[in-house]
């Protein structure tokens, strides 16, 4: 009984640690005055995800092509964090750099055409990746349309897993 007790005092603790970093709000993916960069985002651990964003909404499995490609996937409001080992590898977007779910490949060329920090665009089938030159690990932002050439998702990766 003496055990029962202590873990059930544990699992507590932590169930309060998580309320309270969630009641300090949770973070945004917009890019505004004083947020962060979602490039940033990948590469960060577990602790430093809840601890910026808070508990997610829902924790679900996405199977790979291959059984070492299954990802485990926090999701909040704002986007999806891909998780292998205990890093973020990928993060699926709402809404990137000016670019949001819906928009068309019009806008995306015009708002990424020229914009610092991106090498150029390379269209393959119904996706554009643009290669980030920012960071300290080879990353990728990539574009998928919808067929009426609408943003249906918005990725950021690592090109190296």
């Amino acid at each position: 009984m003496f055990l029962s007790k202590n873990r059930l005092l544990s699992a507590l603790l932590f169930f309060f640690g998580l309320l309270s970093i969630q009641a300090q709000g949770q973070g945004s993916f917009s890019g505004a005055a004083g947020e962060t960069d979602p490039v940033s985002f990948v590469g960060m651990t577990l602790e430093e995800l809840v601890r910026r964003f808070g508990v997610p909404g829902s924790v679900y499995p996405v199977r790979g092509l291959e059984e070492w490609q299954d990802d485990v996937v926090f999701a909040y409001d704002q986007g999806d964090f891909y998780v292998y080992k205990d890093r973020i590898w990928q993060v699926g977007l709402k809404e990137v750099r000016g670019i949001k779910i819906g928009d068309s490949r019009g806008v995306v060329s015009l708002v990424l055409g020229s914009a610092p920090g991106l090498s150029g665009a390379e269209v393959r089938g119904n996706s554009v990746f643009y290669s980030l030159d920012e960071a300290a690990w080879p990353l990728m932002l990539r574009m998928d349309f919808d067929d009426a050439d609408k943003v249906r998702a918005i990725f950021i990766y690592r090109t190296d897993f």
